[in-house]
Parts: C-alpha cells; sequence; structure tokens
C-alpha cells in the first residue's frame, strides 16, 4: 500500500538516541562533497485518538525515485536502538530532534522508513488507542520489510546544513476498517524547511471554553492546511514550522462557527503574535450542527478502498477554508463529517490588536463543497446543512 502525502512527500524518522550512519554504494544526482541532513519530528492533531506508537529501525534515501530496494547508491541512517515514540506527545510546536547526518551532497528524491514489526501481544511497535478503547496494532504491510515508500524532494548543499521537520498528520494516516476492526497505517506527511530558528511561527490564545481538546486551529493557503494543532489547556496555541509568507488562521470548533482571521504574516526574523492571554479569539456560536456523508464506490472493487475526503466553505468576500477532513473506511467506503449550520465569521489581521470581533458572512450558513479524492481523481459535490444530515456519495471512475 502507498502512503498519502501531502505538500511535499516526506518519511519521517523516529528516534531520540544516536543515529549511525551507512552510504550503500554509489550514486546519480551530480552532487558534489558531503552536506547535513538535520531532522526533527512534529505531529498534527490525531482525531479520536488518545495515543499513536510508531517505532523505526531505520530510514534509507535515494537520488532516485524509482531506485529499488536493492538498488545500489543508497545511504541509510539507523537507529543504534529503535524508540517506540508517541506521535501526540508533539504537538502545539513541540518538535522532536531526531539527529543529524552527513550524506553526499544533492537532491533526494526517494525515503524509505523501515519499522519494526509488531510482536503478537501488547505493547506493540507500531499501534494505535482509540479514545476511549485500547491499544490495537497498527497494520503495517511494508514497513518492516522494504519499508514505506515516498517520493520526496530533498536538497542538501555540499558543506551546508539542511533542517527540516518532518510533520505527521496522524488525523488523516489511519484507516478504521469496520469488517475487521483493523487499523491501516497509510502516512500523510508533510515535510517543512527551517530557514530560522526566531521564526516561522504562529502563537495565539483561544476562549479557555475552547481548550477542550476538540478544536483545531490552523494556518491555511487556499484552502489547503499548511500547519495545524490543538489549542493546549489554557488555550495558548503555537503553529511551528510555518513557512514564510502570509496565511489564514482557521479555527474549527464543536458548537462554533467556522471563524477565519485573514492576511497572517509568517516571518523569518520574528513571532507572529495573535493576541494575549487577556485578548482571546472567540468564534460565535452555531446553533446547530449536522453531518455530510456518504459512501465512496471504486470500480472495479479494489482488496480496499483509499479515498480522502475534506469539507471547505466559501467565507463571503474572503478565502476559501477547509472546514473538516477524513478518510472513507477502507472497507465499506462510508464517511461522515460534522459541520456546523452557523455562516462562517472572519476578521482581518492587525499587529498588536488588544480585541477581535468576527463578523458572520450575510450568506452561507451551512454551505459546504464536500470533495472526494481517490484512484487519482478528485470528485466534488454541492451540499447545504440547514436541518438535516445530506448524503453525498461518490464513485470512481
Amino acid at each position: 500500500m502507498r502512503p498519502i502525502c501531502t505538500v511535499r512527500p516526506f518519511a519521517l524518522a523516529l528516534a531520540s538516541g544516536a543515529l549511525l550512519v551507512s552510504a550503500c554504494g554509489g550514486g546519480g544526482g551530480g552532487s558534489e562533497g558531503t552536506g547535513t541532513m538535520r531532522l526533527a519530528l512534529t505531529d498534527a492533531p490525531a482525531c479520536g485518538y488518545d495515543h499513536v506508537w510508531v517505532t523505526v529501525q531505520k530510514v534509507r534515501v535515494h537520488r532516485s525515485d524509482d531506485a529499488s530496494e536493492n538498488a545500489s547508491g543508497w545511504s541509510e541512517v539507523v537507529l543504534a536502538t529503535p524508540q517506540r515514540i508517541d506521535l501526540l506527545e508533539y504537538t502545539n510546536g513541540n518538535t522532536l530532534p531526531l539527529g543529524e547526518t552527513q550524506l553526499p551532497s544533492g537532491t533526494y528524491t526517494q525515503m524509505r522508513l523501515v519499522l519494526a514489526a509488531n510482536g503478537h501481544a501488547a505493547p506493540f511497535a507500531n499501534a494505535i488507542q482509540p479514545t476511549g478503547g485500547s491499544e490495537t496494532a497498527l497494520d503495517t504491510p511494508s514497513g518492516a520489510q522494504s519499508g514505506l515508500k515516498f517520493n520526496v524532494d530533498m536538497s542538501v548543499p555540499a558543506n551546508q546544513i539542511a533542517s527540516f521537520v518532518l510533520d505527521f498528520d496522524a488525523c488523516r494516516s489511519f484507516v478504521h476498517t469496520g469488517s475487521s476492526d483493523k487499523y491501516l497505517l497509510k502516512p500523510v506527511i508533510r515535510v517543512i524547511p527551517v530557514l530560522s530558528d526566531a521564526g516561522q511561527r504562529i502563537v495565539g490564545y483561544v476562549d479557555p471554553a475552547l481548550a477542550n481538546g476538540d478544536t483545531l486551529v490552523s494556518a491555511q493557503q487556499g484552502g489547503v492546511i499548511v500547519k495545524s494543532t490543538p489549542p493546549d489547556s489554557t488555550g495558548r496555541f503555537v503553529l511551528y514550522p510555518v513557512p514564510e509568507g502570509t496565511y489564514d488562521l482557521v479555527i474549527t470548533a464543536p458548537g462554533r462557527a467556522n471563524a477565519v482571521m485573514t492576511g497572517v504574516p509568517v516571518v523569518l526574523s520574528g513571532i507572529t503574535t495573535v493576541g494575549s492571554d487577556s485578548a482571546r479569539l472567540n468564534p460565535p456560536s452555531s446553533a446547530s450542527s449536522y453531518a455530510a456523508k456518504g459512501a465512496i464506490t471504486v470500480n472495479p472493487a479494489p482488496p480496499s478502498i483509499d479515498a480522502a475526503i475534506r469539507a471547505l466553505q466559501a467565507v463571503a468576500g474572503g478565502p476559501t477554508i477547509q472546514a473538516a477532513a477524513t478518510l472513507a473506511d477502507s472497507a465499506s467506503g462510508a464517511y461522515s463529517m460534522t459541520l456546523p449550520t452557523a455562516a462562517p465569521a472572519a476578521v482581518a489581521y492587525a499587529a498588536s490588536a488588544g480585541a477581535f470581533s468576527f463578523a458572520s458572512a450575510a450568506s452561507g450558513a451551512g454551505a459546504y463543497t464536500v470533495e472526494a479524492t481517490s484512484v487519482g481523481t478528485t470528485k466534488s459535490a454541492s451540499v447545504t446543512l440547514i436541518d438535516a444530515d445530506v448524503t453525498r456519495d461518490f464513485t470512481f471512475p
């Protein structure tokens, strides 16, 4: 099963101890000399999980995106002692330093993540614990053999350090198969280059009532999430690292309208601060919420259904934002997303603002576009949630 990757596809390496490196032969790429690859790990929020554990044995990189596992030219980052790590400990600006290694300089286009094999009883090397449930082994059929394969685009200059943070999206990386009650690992990972320790972050505060574990704060561009996090127990949130640019800061929470702050800058030279402990973001309430749901059908029928679904909402006179995302059940193809019926609310970014007043849009109440992607094709359908759930089915191709 080939993993799903977004932005720049990348694989993650997990370790907090020493890293051992061996170069496995030559290879192309036109490199001269060596450079240093420095890696850290972070995680986006998980939806409905208390713990997500992954154990990695080694990471392999190659300059060819179609090199076989036995080809020459691989460089390996081998963990001295594979370590079982709970990914959900690394949200809200927290990162796990993975170490650094010297490699032949050049551009690497393939990475393979080799996982430790699961045993027959908990604690499993790779496992998930749904909220209110027990530890369940992750199904990683290729991870412990040839490795999970990712196409990447990662440049390592000669005589320089190239730093990257690997952002594992735990909310979209696990598929629950209702028929067998298994969880499949299908990693969705972003790689974000770190160009400055001083900036590339947004720090802000939401109303304490939203510090409940169900709120999501994200930096988006064109309806695509670049970085997201839940706020901590005080309502403070940190989005890091975020590439330099201008973003829509989006807040989604149960019982609230989807809220967006437009024009939020991210710079290399400093931290972008939104509000303070006494000036907090507090989206308007939504009187009700309903589900956009349905089923994905793929013809001819595959062994398992691989489909990602998201809900987009247009803000009148402003951007389109992603309001929710999920994966279809790999056995039945069923999906469901609960969305507020209230119109989206917006406010423009202002440096050093002492208060925030979200203005509800004049239109757009309960109006969404449901977008489904499977077998390399994306289809969409409009839904309007007013007083009942709405069903939208998709058939591919």
